[in-house]
């Protein structure tokens, strides 16, 4: 078999066989295909596409390049997964909810790079929580507290790395087998029996329409129950930043602050929607029921109590959830007002998360040092009424990136005189 007839096949729009893709990825993985190899049939993909078979082939070869996480010992498995966005902290909320229903989420999360967070920076703002943890740690916690979300480590999905590195530089990001691909294989690793999507679509997301981010969403659905996996996802809007929170320490307490029930509507809907379709999918219940079984746990104090004890058994002060002891107070903060009078038609999901990022939130390369307790906290947002001069905002960070960080948030905003339509926070579901 030769690479070279592999990427003239893809060329000429003709399918590959499941060898010709296994011999790629096996390639990939101990690098005898050179990376010049892989751009050409990462470009004939993305102009050409792949079928069904291709993409589940891919996906499954790419998840069995690395270690696979055995999660068999635990009982009803699940893993949600967001394809990126600004003050999404819906794990911190969902994952504990979906633990109260007696799901076991065993979840390996990532960093926050650009202008979208990160879940395993926002629990490192808690003092002592440990995102390191051995493979028999991380299983014990999660079956004893039913949750436990670690950093992502080990060999899982290997040639998933070197083809998103080698995309990244060659403009072949933006192609839904090779993205579908790529998320499917981590998930598939990670061991978990139910996966549940939440892929985003507007300003702060890549997917900007929710068409678009539909396509991507079926072909994860497909590629999941493929798999053997009870697999689905939510489409949802992130033209709007999610809750008021944007930052990390800042939006652990937001956090609690929905599993006190006191949080923002659109974080709490969509976070008992999460938590709902990681019950149903696992538990085999109807949507309408596990709604009312999410509410629940948040009502009675249950989710909560899950995630005290997953934070605790972590190594994390438990004490920061329940306002015992304090976070660490930010260095500096700066109102931002509104320059114009009229509604907030208006808000650019991806320039707030900049500005988050400026005060110190975020991180734009890897190796950036994030400062916990920076950030955005949101007076008002889209649909809103303000006057000139009325505070629509706060920035929290080093007093020296304030204004900078102020003046990027207000470009994110754009004002009219007419009050805007409500927009659903869920677009549509995908099972």
């Amino acid at each position: 078999m030769r690479m070279t007839d592999i990427i003239e096949k893809k060329r000429d729009r003709i399918e590959l066989s499941d060898n010709e893709i296994k011999y790629f990825i096996s390639g990939v993985t101990d690098k005898s295909i050179p990376d010049y190899q892989i751009s050409a049939l990462l470009m004939a993909i993305l102009l050409n596409g792949m079928n069904k078979r291709e993409i589940l082939t891919l996906t499954l070869e790419m998840a069995k390049s690395g270690d696979v996480l055995d999660l068999s010992p635990l009982s009803h498995t699940v893993d949600k997964h967001s394809t990126g966005g600004v003050g999404d902290k819906t794990t911190l909320i969902a994952a504990p909810l979906a633990a109260a229903l007696g799901c076991t989420v065993a979840k390996m999360s990532g960093r926050g790079l650009g202008f979208t967070g990160g879940t395993v920076d926002k629990l490192e703002s808690i003092t002592g929580y440990k995102t390191s943890l051995d493979i028999p740690k991380f299983k014990e916690i999660a079956g004893k507290t039913g949750m436990c979300v670690v950093g992502q480590s080990g060999n899982f999905a290997p040639a998933d790395k070197r083809l998103y590195a080698i995309r990244d530089v060659t403009a072949t990001v933006n192609s839904i087998p090779l993205i579908a691909s790529s998320i499917m294989s981590k998930k598939l690793a990670a061991g978990a029996q139910t996966i549940v999507l939440d892929v985003k679509y507007g300003s702060g997301a890549f997917m900007k329409t929710p068409e678009d981010a539909e396509a991507l969403a079926r072909e994860m659905v497909e590629i999941g129950n493929g798999a053997g996996r009870n697999t689905s996802a939510l489409i949802t809007d992130m033209d709007i930043p999610l809750g008021f929170a944007i930052g990390n320490a800042l939006e652990v307490k937001e956090a609690v602050s929905v599993l006190s029930g006191k949080g923002p509507a659109d974080l709490t809907e969509l976070c008992v929607a999460l938590a709902a379709q990681m019950y149903s999918c696992s538990f085999k219940r109807s949507e309408s029921e596990s709604k009312a079984a999410a509410r629940a746990a948040l009502e009675n104090g249950s989710a909560f109590e899950v995630l005290k004890n997953a934070v605790s058994a972590q190594g994390g002060d438990e004490k920061l959830l329940t306002g015992e002891h304090s976070f660490a107070a930010p260095h500096g903060c700066k109102e931002v007002l509104a320059q114009n009078n009229g509604y907030i038609v208006h808000m650019n999901s991806e320039l707030v998360g900049k500005a988050a990022v400026i005060s110190g939130a975020g991180r734009e390369t890897l190796n950036d040092k994030i400062d916990p307790s920076a950030g955005i906290v949101l007076n008002k947002k889209y649909g809103d009424y303000v006057n000139a001069g009325e505070p629509i905002a706060i920035v929290y960070g080093k007093k020296e990136k304030l204004d900078d960080a102020a003046d990027e948030l207000l470009n994110a905003y754009s004002f009219g005189d007419k009050k805007p339509e409500n927009r659903p926070i869920i677009y549509k579901t995908v099972r």
